[in-house]
């Protein structure tokens, strides 16, 4: 299995399934830096997201790509698919994987969607996949915020792996990884927040906190791409370092590509 960090959630999962290869495109940003609007108004910096451009490489890595997977993508999250990201998927007429709940969102914008099962154990490729309840955001800003689902996928001659999707580190990501035990868990850290109102996902701490009770490696991202996002690539690997966890937790940086044996 290869994973391929191409920028803020954006990711391409590469395996095998009956001797075919696959690569799984999950939660597609794909516009330019500056494109999309702003997610901090109080503030005499404001800044246009995404606030990078996606990496030279993601011209190739975009053009291997077979099927793709949405956590979530309504009220609003652009971050986890664009406007970019629907054309590239409607264009190229790539399979999306989704929630039932997202099915009619995206097939009313023209694209091929492919429910799971709910928050059921369902076949995926020849494996499974469980959807994981996300918690992305709590009191008034909860209310206001598209909750959306992670994903533990199981597949054979692979390692196992829990995308936990835009959540705060809850009971049930918790759960997960201590029931399932995966072997690889992928969690957001960039610790976002609006002007007003809570954190809406896990940050550095959590990402350790995680890291310190998950069996294998833990893979962070949503970092560096977005201006609500205020946690670092470089002061999580210091805090990484500094719990002696820099050899489970891996910060990568866009186009960066890691892989992994079952």
């Amino acid at each position: 299995m290869h994973i391929t960090q191409l920028r803020n959630a954006t990711v391409v999962l590469g395996f095998e399934s009956a001797g075919q290869a696959v690569n799984l495109l999950i939660d597609p940003m794909l516009a330019p830096r500056a494109a999309l609007p702003t997610l901090k108004w109080l503030t005499r910096t404001r800044r246009r997201n995404p606030l990078v451009d996606l990496p030279s490489q993601a011209d190739s890595v975009l053009g291997s790509v077979t099927h793709a997977l949405i956590t979530h993508c309504q009220r609003g999250h652009f971050d986890h698919l664009d406007r970019a990201g629907k054309h590239f998927l409607r264009e190229r007429r790539i399979p999306v994987f989704c929630t039932p709940h997202d099915e009619p969102y995206l097939r009313a914008r023209g694209l091929e969607a492919r429910p799971l099962g709910a928050l059921n154990r369902a076949p995926f490729f020849h494996g499974h996949i469980t959807a994981i309840p996300c918690v992305h955001g709590l009191g008034w800003v909860g209310r206001l915020m598209e909750h959306g689902v992670g994903y533990f996928i199981e597949l054979p001659g692979e390692p196992s792996l829990y995308i936990a999707g835009d959540t705060l580190l809850t009971d049930a990501v918790r759960a997960c990884v201590t029931q399932h035990q995966p072997d690889l868990v992928i969690v957001p850290a960039g610790g976002a927040r609006f002007d007003t109102g809570g954190d809406i996902l896990m940050n550095g701490e959590d990402a350790l906190e995680l890291t310190r009770v998950a069996p294998g490696r833990v893979i962070a991202n949503h970092l560096e791409a977005l201006d609500h996002c205020p946690t670092t690539r470089e002061g999580l690997r210091a805090a990484a370092r500094h719990a002696g966890l820099a050899d489970r937790l891996l910060v990568p940086d866009d186009g960066e590509q890691y892989h992994f044996a079952a």
